[in-house]
């Protein structure tokens, strides 16, 4: 029942629509009676008889309710179709009615109207179809009249991913190219940095697929260990008031799975919308099975072969989080003086920059020594005061001791030439080895006690005196000041420049501090990844950065790979607690630990280590650092240690990219773990890029507003919304201020839409800028331009070539017209030239190489003179002819054009390409032009001879341009022009292109005039070379006497030149003197302006001639 009443009302509603329609139709008619005919049409097919009959439409049988339903929605789109002609015809007569208001419409203006009434009724021909997710984009019937990147970007990568054109076959006989995404962080969101390393690497991967090689680009994601806890407890706190240690290890490492699976990854689906092509059924995560397998085993065999060790060491400790952090997550500010900062964990800002001195009481009245710190909470853990053992200030006090103020322990003053610079300060250093980096080195080589004063959390422990027990490390340095003064032991403070580290996840200032943790000896590694690339095993691009290379690797220290975090992989390595152990604190006794791939093989290892004891094992709480399982990458995602077919083809992979500031954090542990564990170099090349700054050379930050989203560039963003984005942030006021007005300078109109194949060109063309990128987005908008340049270039061919249009398959190029054979030599010559770029990682000479080529040459020479051909009458046989050749050189041109260009443009040379003709049965034609044949070099197409006449036409050109340029002549102005020739060879040059110089510099006509010939007066001059100038006949079009004033100028100007040189000629000693390749060019210099001052004299004459003329 309630289905009868439904269908009833949707019969209702289409007849009271169907009415209205009608009286919109008629209230047409009425107004414009010429469209009766059309009205009677519309009517006609809207008529209630065409309708379904009410009690067939109320049928309940499915099938025939559904096919009624179709029936009807095919109905109402064809009366909306009729509706939309008859509005058409209304504006048609809305304009005549217009025009007929003052005198007669002009033929122009109706001819105008009805075109534009054509395009709206015909809207849908320009619109593409929906295209279901996964098929081949359905395009619409025409071409849309510009280039929109959101429309042209649609669809294209569901439908190459679902085609499977990204995956690579191991079992394949095409030669392995390969490379590695570096493995985003889980927790990270799209970047420019990374931006930039999918624009290299996709152009890199889909020119080498294109080009014939079994590429393989393999994407994965990194588990970012303190960076995904960090995010996860912040969600516990904010959203259930909960920490960690409330829900326990095991629990809380559920809740980051679960956030992972929920949340994490995002940043691999931004990497489509940069038309990445990733093989991702090879996926893979840092922490799933298989990567969990190869760190395991990485760690047991490095530690068989005695490589892990655990030690107490000196680390970089965040209070904050608890843990050792890398040396990559330290961030440095450089302070120039004294500088408050605020600090998680205080409410008052921190006192940083300032050098505080105090003096240390010494043994037997001996008086007192002064030292300086920009730390002096830590001279709680002080156990040494060093000089140097030439300085005769100290020399009286070596072997002497100076007396702790606080807790009375005796400090020895030792001799260290390494550390002390005598010039510096006061000459002495106070030690304290548990705390600073060179001060460990100092207790290492003096056998000093190593005084640990904090706790994990930075509070001052009891080794800091019960004065000070329990305050905060930055609240004990106020103290320690307040303490020394009331002692009489404080001698000021000073501005100090420094430079102070601090935790990229936290923001807390990293606190040098001993723990024990576990090792990477680097040594003999670090020496072996030198070897590599002195031998050319390993080849590093730039090589500018071998040097960085050398100096670290020479120098490299051990590698601390333990953190104090809950996840991340843990340590496979487990502690042995004897029955008849005296202590039995965990890990006390350093050699009570065993390693094993699992706890069944830990147990054995102890068995053989403790024969005959009793014993229990307990597993280490830490984690291993996220750069230990991101080293093994390269060949973990072949699923090392299997020796999987993925393995044997696919390893070692061909290339590494990645940006320069992560060289010694991840590309050398990559070479290390890889040669160690593979026995090879894991890649052949390293292609360092440069990092991305903004437009001013500023490094993007948040405060100060200049951080720039790939995505917002893709899309457009308004200024109000980067507004929003920032106030969505974590800035206080003053620095939303100064980022806000950041934006608003650089970003006045916010960002244009701009595509992401201009975003990948730009980011690419933009490497040539050594080892930064000053990214200004107008560069990014101008490519957007140069896409609506190729669109328009397809559209004119697709016009031109007509709908019957088959390429040949075979082209005479001997037969072909001047400009069609110099076409096809310059195309060859760009496609060697990119290839050439591209083999050597030079991807700005790269897409310089592609870009002259399709603007300069194709666009603004080749399309331009080809215009008057494809207007040429077809009756005509010979027009008729060389129409047919011209045709199919553009076809060869834009076909080779796109795909020489796809690369670096993925979507739009896909969706111009899939528009041009096919040649009829052409079983080489692939299905999609990102797995068709690069192009080549084809000899036949080499003609230099042709070039180098182009080169003069041009330039002939050009000369005229810059006269019209000069004297403001509008595009319909065709003036004649006359070219003066001085050798026979240019004369015949360009009498042979003459038609293509008359079309390049719109012209009336042209004619060739030799040496002896006399140019008309009235005529504007610019000379070519020495052997050609051009004449613009100017008489009647513009002012003589503005010229000749013009004209009186220039020749001040080349006499003053003429001057100078000869000057310079006729100095004493000049012929003797001088080189004689020197000479020779100020005498060809002095010739050539002498050929020009008479040209200019000549000129003005003519001019005098048509003001006499006139009068």
């Amino acid at each position: 029942m309630f289905n009868g009443l439904r269908r009833t009302q949707q019969i209702a509603n289409l007849i009271t629509k169907h009415l209205e329609i009608l009286a919109t139709a008629e209230e047409i008619q009425l107004k414009y009676p010429q469209q009766r005919l059309l009205f009677s049409k519309f009517c006609s097919s809207t008529s209630l008889s065409n309708m379904a009959a009410p009690e067939e439409t109320l049928q309940l049988n499915g099938t025939k309710e559904e096919d009624q339903e179709k029936k009807k929605k095919k109905e109402e789109k064809a009366r909306e179709k009729e509706l939309k002609k008859l509005k058409a015809a209304q504006k048609v007569e809305a304009a005549k009615a217009q025009a007929g208001k003052g005198s007669q419409p002009s033929k122009k203006a109706e001819q105008k109207a009805a075109k534009k009434a054509a395009e709206d009724e015909n809207q849908e021909h320009y619109q593409d179809p929906p295209t279901p997710l996964g098929e081949k984009k359905r395009l619409a019937p025409e071409m849309a009249k510009a280039y929109n990147p959101s429309a042209v970007e649609a669809a294209w990568y569901e439908w190459w991913e679902k085609s499977g054109f990204f995956v690579a076959d191991a079992n394949s006989k095409k030669p392995p190219f390969v490379i590695v995404l570096p493995p985003p962080n889980v927790t990270g969101a799209l970047h420019i940095g990374h931006g930039l390393t999918s624009s290299i690497e996709d152009t890199i991967i889909r020119w080498r697929r294109m080009s014939g090689d079994n590429a393989l680009w393999v994407p994965g994601m990194d588990h970012a260990g303190i960076a995904t806890q960090v995010v996860v407890e912040k969600k516990l706190m904010r959203e259930r008031g909960l920490t960690r240690h409330d829900l326990g290890r095991e629990q809380f490492n559920a809740e980051v799975w679960k956030w992972k699976d929920e949340y994490g990854g995002k940043i691999l689906n931004q990497e489509r919308r940069l038309g990445a092509s990733l093989d991702w059924s090879r996926g893979c995560f840092t922490m799933d099975d298989k990567r969990s397998k190869a760190v395991t085993e990485a760690f047991v065999r490095l530690y068989k072969e005695g490589l892990i060790y655990r030690d107490h060491r000196l680390v970089n400790w965040d209070c904050i989080l608890r843990t050792a952090i890398s040396d990559i997550e330290v961030d440095y500010i450089d302070i120039k003086g004294r500088t408050l900062l605020k600090v998680p964990g205080y409410k008052s800002p921190v006192e940083f920059g300032v050098l505080t001195s105090f003096a240390y009481p010494l043994e037997e009245n001996l008086g007192e020594i002064v030292v300086a710190t920009t730390r002096p909470e830590t001279m709680l853990g002080d156990t040494a005061i060093a000089v140097h053992p030439a300085d005769q200030r100290y020399m009286h006090l070596h072997n002497k001791f100076a007396i702790h103020p606080f807790n009375r322990r005796k400090l020895p003053i030792i001799c260290d030439a390494e550390l002390v610079d005598p010039n510096f300060g006061t000459g002495a250093v106070k030690i304290t080895p548990a705390h600073d980096p060179n001060d460990f080195l100092v207790g290492k080589r003096h056998n000093l006690e190593f005084i640990n004063i904090f706790s994990d959390d930075g509070i001052i422990n009891s080794n800091g005196g019960k004065e000070f027990e329990g305050l905060k490390r930055f609240d004990a340095r106020v103290t320690v000041i307040e303490a020394l003064k009331s002692k009489g032991l404080y001698r000021g403070a000073e501005n100090n420049e420094m430079r102070l580290g601090t935790c990229s996840r936290s923001d807390d200032i990293v606190e040098p501090m001993v723990k024990p943790q576990w090792f990477v000896n680097c040594s003999d590694m670090g020496r072996e990844a030198c070897e590599a690339v002195e031998d050319g095993r390993l080849e590093i691009i730039p090589k500018q950065f071998e040097a960085d290379w050398f100096r670290w690797m020479r120098n490299i220290r051990d590698w601390c790979i333990s953190r104090q975090l809950w996840w991340g992989h843990r340590v496979p390595a487990w502690y042995v607690t004897l029955e008849d152990d005296d202590l039995k604190e965990f890990g006390v006794y350093v050699d009570h630990w065993v390693v094993g791939r699992n706890e069944v093989e830990a147990l054995t290892e102890a068995g053989t280590k403790f024969p005959g004891k009793k014993y229990h094992i307990e597993q280490d709480q830490d984690v291993l650092d996220t750069w230990f399982s991101s080293g093994l990458f390269p060949f973990s995602v072949m699923c090392w240690p299997e020796n999987t077919a993925d393995m044997k083809t696919f390893y070692p992979t061909s290339l590494l990219e990645t940006g320069h500031d992560i060289i010694f954090f991840w590309v050398a542990r990559m070479v290390m773990l890889g040669m160690k564990l593979t026995g090879e170099v894991p890649f052949k090349q390293v292609y360092l890029h440069p990092m991305v700054r903004d437009a001013h050379g500023r490094k993007m930050s948040k405060s100060l507003g200049n951080v720039i989203d790939p995505l917002e560039v893709i899309n457009g963003i308004t200024l109000e919304d980067l507004h929003k984005r920032l106030e969505r942030g974590n800035l206080d006021r003053n620095e939303l201020d100064i980022a806000k007005a950041g934006q608003k300078q650089d970003f006045p109109n916010g960002i244009a839409e701009c595509g992401t194949d201009a975003l990948r060109f730009s980011l690419v063309a933009y490497t040539a800028q050594s080892d930064k990128i000053n990214l200004d987005i107008q560069r990014v908008v101008g490519y957007r331009h140069w896409c609506n340049k190729l669109w328009n270039a397809i559209r004119f061919a697709m016009l031109n070539l007509g709908t019957d249009f088959l390429p040949s398959e075979n082209l005479d190029v001997k037969s072909l017209p001047c400009g069609c054979k110099w076409i096809l030599s310059v195309l060859n010559k760009a496609i060697s030239k990119t290839v050439t770029a591209m083999e050597v990682y030079d991807f700005s000479s790269a897409t310089s190489a592609v870009y002259s080529w399709w603007q300069y040459q194709l666009c603004d020479v080749f399309i331009e003179i080809i215009k008057p051909v494809m207007s040429a009458d077809d009756n005509n046989s010979t027009s008729a002819s060389v129409k047919r050749v011209t045709r199919d050189t553009l076809w060869i041109c834009l076909d080779n054009g796109l795909r020489l260009l796809h690369p670096f443009m993925p979507f739009v040379t896909e969706e111009l390409w899939q528009r041009l003709p096919q040649r009829l049965g052409d079983s080489s034609r692939k299905e999609s032009i990102m797995i068709s044949d690069y192009p080549t070099v084809i000899k036949e197409w080499i003609d230099d001879e042709i070039e180098s006449q182009m080169v003069l036409i041009e330039s002939s050109v050009r000369s005229l341009r810059s006269l019209r340029m000069a004297y403001l002549l509008l595009p319909k102005q065709r003036p004649e022009a006359f070219l003066l020739c001085k050798t026979d060879e240019v004369a015949t040059v360009v009498e042979k292109g003459a038609t293509e110089i008359c079309t390049l510099a719109s012209l009336a006509s042209l004619k060739v005039l030799r040496e002896s010939d006399v140019p008309p007066v009235g005529c504007a001059v610019n000379i070519v070379n020495e052997h050609l100038s051009v004449y613009l006949l100017l008489r009647g079009i513009v002012d003589a006497q503005l010229e000749l004033s013009k004209l009186e100028k220039k020749k001040e100007e080349l006499i003053r030149q003429q001057e100078a040189v000869t000057k310079k000629m006729n100095i004493p000693g000049y012929r003797d003197k001088v080189p004689a390749n020197i000479q020779e060019e100020n005498l060809s210099k002095l010739n050539k302006l002498m050929a020009e001052l008479s040209i200019v004299e000549e000129a003005n004459e003519n001019f005098e001639k048509l003001l006499a003329d006139s009068s």
